[in-house]
């Protein structure tokens, strides 16, 4: 099966290299049993990849069982994956499978596996292994053959060193990891699967899309899509059936979208209608308690955005300074000194036995990391000492050079640091005008 007939089978369109990438790296693991780990942002369309890996599998005759480990409670969760016995606990009136036995032969899809309680942990990464579990309330040991996909929108290395995710589990689960690009690093793909949304909801609700005006389609590449394809399905059907045969522009695209329209601006903001008026259906005049609201938007967008650059930030310093450790030096040594000693040494005769040997003291290498060291971190404080505060430009500029400058110019670790993508990255240096 070719790519286009991949897309247009499994609904995963767009013809960015990111799709195009993700597309390539399913089907290339899609015919084995491989575990995969699914990593993207909320509405980026986990589910359908895992639904495409299924069903391009040699499992596809047998069921897909779909479970969302943040949506089960933690004190029943466990029986929900292993299933129970008979008078396990209060209200266990019969034996019952869990979603592992009912997956056997087939495929189970574990999204916000993150969630998972770290007592639950353990008792994965077993079935995992070696496909063995115990149903709650039983001491007979269980088998099931499953393939498994799990899913998260968090980091989950970070979880790791917070103590909160089980490294061996991670390890476990990171077999295969595939990585499902936001919406707004593909920009180029929201018109044709919006395209795609409207089709479908026209059809739906007998309905006909007269289309957008320029402004409008600039508008819908632009927005940021903070819920991603979840949210652009959503204003897409929206549109259909309230705008039913209507010219949308700009303004009527604005009222339909809820965050932030272009990244890293926190103007343009979509209209916020006064509650005091809506009943009575006047429109919007300047000043009141609409104005308020616009301010206290573009307030918390600004926190976003600072919110942000402290996560970047954090993310440069960690890398700069982990891991590098910073030797005292050598304890003072009692002896007595030969005035002799302090001569010159004649030719021919060895060294004194007050050297340091090479183990006791500084190498140059010690002294050139720590000097290196010392100009990093005192960039650092000149930067966030000024007397004015930098601007967050600024901000952003400084930290992509310092990445960059770290990484010795590799784009690829310099914006895994920073926590964007190489795309973002690319995007910002021609914006800096940095070379």
């Amino acid at each position: 099966m070719d790519r286009e007939v991949f897309q247009e089978r499994f609904g995963m369109l767009g013809d960015s290299d990111a799709i195009r990438h993700v597309i390539d790296k399913i089907m290339q693991v899609s015919g084995t049993d491989i575990t995969v780990l699914l990593e993207g942002e909320s509405g980026v369309g986990k589910d359908v990849t895992a639904r495409a890996l299924h069903a391009m599998s040699n499992r596809k005759h047998n069921d897909l069982v779909i479970v969302n480990c943040g949506a089960i409670p933690e004190g029943i969760i466990e029986s929900e994956l292993f299933g129970h016995e008979k008078g396990s606990f209060t209200g266990a009136h019969e034996s019952r499978k869990g979603y592992f036995e009912k997956a056997d032969q087939g495929t189970i899809f574990l999204d916000e596996i993150g969630d998972t309680p770290k007592n639950v942990q353990v008792k994965l990464l077993r079935v995992l292994e070696t496909g063995e579990f115990f149903r709650v309330g039983s001491s007979k040991v269980s088998t099931t053959d499953v393939r498994v996909i799990a899913a998260t929108n968090q980091d989950l290395w970070q979880m790791v060193e917070e103590g909160s995710f089980r490294e061996d589990l991670y390890y476990r689960l990171d077999t295969v990891k595939i990585k499902l690009p936001p919406l707004r690093e593909r920009s180029e793909d929201i018109i044709p699967i919006f395209r795609k949304f409207v089709n479908e909801f026209s059809s739906k609700y007998d309905s006909v899309f007269r289309g957008f005006s320029d402004e409008a389609r600039e508008l819908l590449t632009s927005y940021r899509w903070p819920g991603n394809i979840r949210e652009l399905r959503n204003v897409a059907e929206q549109l259909v059936v309230l705008e039913k045969s209507q010219y949308v522009d700009a303004d009527t695209l604005r009222k339909y979208l809820k965050g932030r329209q272009r990244e890293g601006i926190a103007d343009n903001l979509p209209v916020i209608s006064d509650p005091a008026r809506q009943n009575f259906g006047e429109e919007y005049t300047p000043g009141g308690s609409t104005d308020q609201a616009l301010i206290y938007r573009a307030l918390m967008e600004l926190q976003n955005d600072m919110s942000d650059l402290k996560k970047m930030l954090g993310r440069l310093i960690y890398t700069t300074f982990s891991g590098k450790e910073i030797r005292a030096l050598p304890p003072a040594m009692q002896r007595s000194i030969n005035p002799e000693d302090l001569g010159p040494q004649r030719s021919g005769e060895p060294s004194s036995s007050h050297d340091f040997s090479p183990t006791a003291r500084f190498s140059e290498d010690d002294s050139l990391k720590m000097e290196s060291q010392l100009k990093e971190e005192d960039e650092f404080s000149r930067f966030l000492s000024q007397e004015e505060l930098p601007s967050i430009e600024e901000t952003e500029k400084f930290l992509i050079q310092q990445a960059l400058k770290k990484f010795e110019g590799n784009r690829r670790k310099a914006s895994e640091v920073l926590g964007i993508s190489e795309r973002t990255l690319y995007r910002k240096l021609d914006q800096y005008d940095l070379t």
